[in-house]
């Protein structure tokens, strides 16, 4: 094997006992060297082609194998951020996927609506696993899109945690494993309620619903003014009428799945009162210049970042 492939994989090593680590080693190069389909079955004809180990190890392995998968994930996640992030905020990415799997036997596997194959006008279902996913984002040297690596994932059941129970576990988790870095997470409108959970040394980047009900930060407390100190100000009108101003916009460069584009924004800071009451969020509202498409609502929980 190649020293650079070897070097990641031993890195892994303490999440194995040693006859598991070997079998782990084994099923990656065959990953890597699958032309197809990546069942078991083809894996296990690539990663023994002399027939050492019998084919019921590599199930065994993958069932009630002595290796801790959070503790993978740890690993997986440590050496990633020191190799391709080793300074300024890490960026982190949140979204959910259905994991196509059949089989009566298959733990967590229910029925859930498929984002990919449906549309706006139809609702598609498929059986299979609801994976939350957290991606390290990564641009690569050869520009393009940028890269999501996984570093951490939770499995979504039917009667157990909210997708947002479980995200916040995810996001804390990762962060307790870098103590002394700061983190930049984005994820869509489904995740916004995010904003109002104390995610110590994360700041929250999301889609702002259009029916937000925002306010003005609360007023500063005049020299002998007596009662409780008001919690927000003055009640804004919604985003759309908020983006019919005339004045205040200006055109900025954004960088979108990787490629420069043009776009009119205007911001202001504002209290998202019903989602997070303790701090404001900066509202940036995204237009085309063209007039083609329709305006694009955010916030972040990070007041110093650029529109």
């Amino acid at each position: 094997m190649n020293a650079s492939w070897e070097a990641v994989l031993a890195s892994l090593a303490p999440a194995f006992s040693a006859p598991s680590f070997r079998i782990f080693v084994r099923l990656c190069c065959a990953w890597v060297l699958c032309p197809g389909r990546r069942t078991l079955t083809r894996l296990y004809l690539l990663a023994e082609p002399l027939g050492e180990r019998a084919h019921d190890a590599y199930h065994r392995f993958l069932r009630d194998g002595r290796w801790c998968l959070a503790a993978l994930w740890r690993l997986t996640a440590m050496h990633l951020v020191t190799v391709l992030c080793p300074e300024g905020a890490v960026a982190l990415d949140l979204d959910d996927t259905l994991f196509h799997k059949s089989g009566r036997r298959m733990e967590g596997a229910a029925w859930w609506r498929d984002a990919v194959s449906s549309t706006g006008q139809k609702v598609v279902h498929a059986f299979g696993l609801n994976l939350l996913v957290l991606t390290l984002r990564v641009h690569p040297p050869w520009g393009g899109e940028p890269l999501g690596l996984p570093v951490n994932m939770r499995l979504h059941g039917k009667g157990g945690p909210s997708l947002l129970e479980l995200a916040r576990e995810a996001v804390e988790e990762t962060a307790s494993w870098f103590p002394h870095r700061e983190f930049h997470l984005c994820a869509d409108g489904f995740f916004s309620p995010l904003a109002g959970y104390s995610m110590e040394r994360v700041a929250f980047t999301s889609r702002l619903r259009k029916d937000a009900a925002l306010f003005n930060l609360p007023p500063q407390r005049k020299e002998g003014q007596r009662g409780r100190p008001r919690k927000r100000g003055e009640r804004l009108p919604s985003l759309e009428q908020m983006a019919e101003v005339r004045t205040g916009w200006r055109k900025v460069i954004t960088q979108e799945r990787g490629r420069a584009r043009e776009r009119l924004v205007i911001h202001r800071e504002v209290l998202w009162y019903g989602v997070c009451p303790n701090h404001p969020v900066l509202m940036v509202i995204s237009r085309d210049p063209g007039g083609k498409e329709r305006d694009d609502y955010f916030f972040s929980t990070d007041l110093s970042v650029s529109p």
